[in-house]
């Protein structure tokens, strides 16, 4: 056989790969330049939010009898506020898949607008002028497939970084991006593949797998790459993570570590630079987590003044306040954060290798209130970790070391709404009672005049823990001048409201409508019942800061408690309204955006299924109502925090 033709060499590094690599590596810049110019463009389109959202403020401390102070004026800004609306109606909405198939749900839309854009982008650099009948037709897409697949393995890592570059930039938070990382990915092994198969079909064609086997140690080093993101992969499906999460962490950080170094011997050494590039973004990301790790934990001179003062860590108490629920008390903590973000929690005691986020539930204290400097995380029980917290909290009462870092999340800025719309499951209450309490609290003036809160939960005993923080919230609502419409959804019994009976306080009945379940298949009826003070004994003392003697928050020197240990709630004339059914979503999002003149946000926390129902809301809402397109409606803002493992 006359292999002439043929070269025995592979991979990146042979003797043909002079004649293509000029217009390879160029597409390869061409890659960067790309999202460079995309990086730009988002941040050119910050600095716009980040005007709108200046003037908005400005308007209303400044000409305080404008009534729709976040109504669009500017002709510019009406553009503008138009464009995306348009991007927001075509980027809401998802479809859902329930039960076990639920993993099998589709991204919502947006994300699959973004993820088509980018395939094509690889399609048109892995295949233009790649498809010549000639004697390197395999070579030539084979060595294409290389370039173009090294050249993503650095996006793939900037990514997956929790301190991510990218992340700063946009205004995102690492776990907002973890998605286009899995899908970055996914691309990557897609081409991997076409770089292999190609090479692959000549050897066999021609004959010699083997001998380049043996002649070029490289491509095993290739192979067994590619082998492992196909493991990653694999391990990465929703039903593998979920069944061991530790698990799958430990074994995604050695498997991406292993993967860099394979790639750095199967790659030539002109095209390390990717590679290096990976290994810097990876290196910058745990080398400041690192350093934010040890200034959060460790302190020169422990403080006394809040009596969980130590050097090294933080004192966590753990207190199970239901069947299912566990509080964590974090002492000592001084950061800033903002209502919606999120923390790392390690515990070595109950997870030596585990590192696991949760939502700050605290309630937000301004800057000029007083505060034991506590942060409080609430902690539904599942498997793992969380399971290990609760049986702690059941057997023990003394408290733990812990070590934590961040605040993460880049939430928006809640204050620059009309109208807010908080929609949270169960202990997704964490994310959104800190916005209502940081609204209510403001020191300054704001926009928002309207706030409806919903909860939803299975079972009462899931959301004792916030039922006093919300009775307080109308009172402070009421004091502030603004309207705020509490609701409580029970899904799970009727009967539940009563069996909560025991305990210092006992809800007070005030009315009970029986009529049809709203979206409901079964008959079981509705029942709305008023309360004026819903909590329980265990609620009411988990949802106060720690009030030790002594301690910072609840003794001044003059000996009187200071103010804010005080119970300065009233009972307000709006109380939180019971109902015992699935609520109707579409029906308490649509009632406050209609009769809203400027902008409403929605924000929602919880599982797959009402997080998709909110954004189809959402979208067909603002497609009905033609928002920003001439009727005079105004935009609706949705910010989406999804439970996901």
């Amino acid at each position: 056989m006359d292999m002439s033709g043929m070269d025995m060499s592979g991979g990146m590094d042979s003797s043909s790969d002079p004649m293509f690599r000029p217009f390879n590596q160029a597409l390869a810049e061409d890659y960067w330049y790309i999202i460079v110019g995309i990086l730009g463009f988002i941040v050119f389109l910050r600095a716009v939010d980040y005007y709108q959202t200046w003037s908005r403020l400005r308007i209303c401390q400044t000409r305080k009898s404008t009534a729709y102070p976040t109504r669009v004026s500017n002709p510019l800004m009406q553009a503008y506020a138009t464009a995306t609306a348009v991007v927001r109606e075509a980027s809401y909405p998802q479809f859902h898949f329930g039960g076990w198939l639920s993993w099998l749900t589709p991204p919502l839309s947006g994300r699959v607008i973004i993820i088509v854009i980018y395939w094509s982008v690889i399609a048109y650099m892995m295949f233009y002028k790649a498809f010549v009948d000639d004697a390197y037709y395999w070579e030539r897409v084979g060595f294409r497939g290389a370039w173009i697949s090294v050249t993503q393995v650095p996006l793939v890592y900037l990514l997956a970084s929790k301190s991510s570059i990218i992340g700063h930039i946009i205004g995102s938070s690492h776990e907002r991006l973890n998605w286009l990382h899995r899908w970055v990915s996914r691309t990557l092994l897609v081409t991997v593949t076409i770089h292999g198969s190609f090479f692959l079909t000549e050897w066999v064609r021609a004959d010699f797998v083997v001998l380049e086997l043996s002649m070029m140690p490289m491509v095993k080093y290739g192979m067994g790459a590619w082998a492992i993101m196909v493991w990653t992969f694999i391990t990465s499906l929703s039903p593998m993570r979920r069944m061991a999460y530790e698990f799958f962490v430990m074994q995604h950080i050695v498997s991406a570590a292993i993967i860099l170094w394979l790639l750095w011997v199967h790659v030539p050494s002109y095209a390390h630079y990717n590679i290096w590039f990976a290994i810097g973004a990876i290196s910058f990301d745990w080398v400041l987590r690192g350093v934010l790790l040890v200034f959060r934990n460790l302190r020169l001179r422990a403080s006394k003044s809040c009596n969980g003062g130590q050097r090294i860590g933080h004192e966590i108490e753990l207190e199970a306040i239901s069947n299912d629920l566990t509080v964590l008390n974090i002492k000592d903590v001084h950061l800033s954060w903002k209502p919606g973000q999120h923390l790392y929690l390690w515990l070595p005691w109950l997870g030596p290798l585990e590192s696991h986020p949760f939502t700050i539930a605290s309630p937000y204290d301004t800057n000029n209130k007083c505060h034991c400097n506590e942060i409080q995380l609430a902690i539904r029980k599942h498997k793992g970790i969380s399971k290990r917290m609760y049986n702690f909290a059941i057997k023990n009462q003394t408290p733990l070391t812990g070590f934590i870092s961040g605040p993460y999340g880049a939430p928006p800025a809640w204050e620059a709404f009309e109208t807010l719309i908080l929609i949270s499951a169960s202990t997704g209450a964490s994310f959104t009672l800190p916005i209502l309490e940081s609204l209510l609290t403001a020191s300054t003036t704001i926009c928002t005049q309207r706030i409806l809160f919903l909860l939803v939960a299975r079972d009462r005993a899931h959301i004792e823990y916030y039922v006093n923080r919300l009775t307080k919230a109308l009172s402070l609502a009421e004091a502030k001048g603004i309207e705020l419409q509490v609701e409580v959804a029970i899904t799970n019994d009727a009967n539940s409201l009563h069996s909560k009976s025991s305990g210092a306080t006992k809800a007070t009945e005030e009315t009970i409508v029986k009529e049809e379940a709203v979206e409901k298949k079964s008959a079981d009826p509705l029942v709305i019942v008023q309360s004026r003070s819903p909590s329980s004994r265990n609620s009411s003392q988990a949802s106060h800061p720690t009030k030790e003697k002594g301690g910072c928050c609840c003794a001044n020197p003059s000996g009187f408690p200071s103010s804010c240990c005080k119970d300065s709630t009233s009972s307000p004339s709006r109380e939180i309204v019971y109902s015992y059914s699935r609520p109707s979503i579409p029906a308490f999002i649509r009632r406050p955006v209609e009769i809203t003149g400027g902008e409403t946000s929605v924000a929602v926390c919880g599982g797959k299924s009402l997080v998709a129902d909110v954004r189809n809301t959402v979208a067909r809402l603002s497609d009905d109502r033609a928002v920003h397109k001439g009727t005079g409606a105004q935009g609706i803002h949705l910010h989406v925090e999804e439970y996901c493992f």
